[in-house]
């Protein structure tokens, strides 16, 4: 039953909780490593808890490998691309594909609730999101694997041959599907280490493939922390490096396989630009900087965290922005009426918190949701800034949370100057009615990937990627699955 409450603005709803079910899943008390479609014991013998960032219980402990460990799950996909995949037919790698697709659909809900237990992140976003996009990828690269002379016409291409992933904790799965799907499409054999954090769906992805049929070796998941994810990228008989994450890890993994002759494939960090013009459908636009920047915590690494607005809409804009924000649900991540989640560490929301006090210091004017934050678990209200100044910390440095920076400009080429003005260039979004501006914008705008009058809508059909120190390298569409071939001479 819904009841109404008082707000800054007026009335809002308050409505009852309506929480998603737990009774469909299982998650174990303890996961060990797959390796050879095994579940294998570190040889460490160690474990790490994983928690749900919403209640700080925790879920599970994970097996943590060490340098052995990897070398073992290095070895079994060696051996699975030379004795099995690498003969295996391209319409017999497709019908894997396919198979591990449709079992992720029959698993939609569990994979859903196990995401939201283990990322924070609200049931809609896993429910409607994360988990139908991970299973289009492998439906897509399904549909390529046996037609690659088709994709590449006129040039012969074979595969690498084993692939190091190592992917983040903002989109677990989602990322899992972004790398395993074009990696078996092309005929390689993968290594996956998840997010220390986020290692639950990766690992119930684990028990999905081998209920597949894949043939043992072809997919080994292996957990730990940094350690692990180094000896993965050190491995001498690693073809290739894929990873998503910060932008200091991503040097670290440049300069680590220099001189090796891994081919790598780095989407790093971001400070993506939103911009809307005076002729811009306002309200529409105020509901895409929510989506960009708010409904996934700033989670996102193409989050809209920098947000420009034409002068003389901008009083406009951030009335209609604020309203909007006191507007939003920030709970318990199961309940469908949330829109704001849990941040997904203690550690990570320490840092949004610095970031907060930074802003503040510096001069910007601070304005936050009107929500209440649960007194358990890791909670950041909905910020926004304004008054930044284009030179201010929270204006250039990646935070990845629920912050956003506002600015204004008067000109085309003054918010073109402004946008470039940062050494990240991953994504960006434009408001206006006009497609020439569009156009325009597109062509000047120093970023991988540009919204008009959208944000943060994603296709596995099309490439996703960045500029300067967002990486380089896509992922998804036909770029995705070229990043794991390598030309017959």
């Amino acid at each position: 039953m819904a009841k109404k409450k008082p707000g800054k603005e007026g009335v809002n709803w308050d409505y009852s909780p309506s929480l998603e079910s737990t009774s469909h899943i299982t998650i174990l008390p303890k996961y060990e490593l797959f390796i050879n479609n095994e579940w294998v014991k570190p040889s460490s013998k160690k474990y790490f808890k994983t928690t749900n960032p919403a209640n700080e219980d925790v879920l599970s402990e994970i097996a943590w490998a060490n340098d052995y460990d990897v070398d073992l799950a290095v070895k079994a996909a060696r051996n699975a691309y030379n004795d099995v995949w690498s003969k295996t037919t391209p319409k017999e790698r497709s019908k894997y594909i396919y198979r591990i697709a449709r079992l992720m659909q029959e698993h939609a809900r569990e994979l859903s609730v196990i995401e939201t237990l283990d990322a924070g992140k609200p049931i809609r976003e896993s429910r409607d999101i994360d988990v139908p996009l991970a299973c289009n990828h492998f439906f897509y690269y399904a549909g390529w694997a046996d037609k690659l002379e088709y994709a590449f016409p006129n040039q012969p291409m074979e595969a690498l041959g084993v692939a190091g992933q190592i992917i983040p904790w903002n989109f677990p799965l989602l990322m899992a599907a972004w790398k395993i799907a074009p990696a078996l499409a092309a005929g390689n054999c993968v290594v996956l280490k998840p997010a220390e954090t986020t290692s639950l769906t990766a690992l119930k992805l684990a028990e999905i493939i081998k209920a597949s049929g894949l043939p043992p070796g072809v997919v080994n998941i292996i957990t730990g922390h940094g350690d692990t994810g180094a000896a993965i990228v050190n491995h001498p008989d690693i073809n290739k490096i894929a990873f998503t994450g910060s932008t200091n890890v991503g040097k670290i993994i440049q300069r680590a396989i220099a001189g090796t002759g891994k081919k790598a494939t780095l989407e790093l960090g971001g400070k993506s630009a939103n911009i809307i013009f005076d002729d811009a459908p306002i309200d529409q636009a105020v509901e895409g900087i929510v989506n960009g920047i708010f409904f996934n915590q700033g989670h996102v690494c193409c989050a809209g965290s920098r947000l420009f607005v034409q002068e003389n809409i901008a009083e406009l804009v951030i009335r209609k922005l604020k309203h909007r924000m006191d507007s939003l649900y920030l709970g318990n991540p199961l309940d469908k009426n949330t829109d704001i989640g849990a941040i997904n560490s203690k550690e990570q929301l320490e840092t949004i918190e610095k970031y907060i006090k930074i802003g503040i210091s510096e001069g910007a004017e601070i304005y936050q949701s009107t929500c209440e934050l649960p007194g358990k678990g890791y909670f950041c209200r909905p910020t926004i800034f304004t008054n930044v100044a284009q030179s201010s910390r929270i204006s250039q440095e990646e935070i990845f949370g629920p912050v956003l920076s506002i600015q204004t400009f008067r000109t085309v080429d003054e918010v073109i100057q402004k946008a470039n003005n940062s050494p990240y260039g991953l994504a960006a979004g434009v408001w206006t009615d006009k497609g020439s501006r569009i156009f325009n914008l597109t062509s000047k705008l120093r970023a991988g990937v540009i919204w008009a009058n959208t944000y943060n809508k994603f296709d596995p059909t099309s490439p996703f990627g960045g500029y300067k120190e967002s990486g380089f390298g896509r992922e998804g569409g036909l770029h995705g699955l070229g990043a794991y071939l390598k030309m017959k001479l």
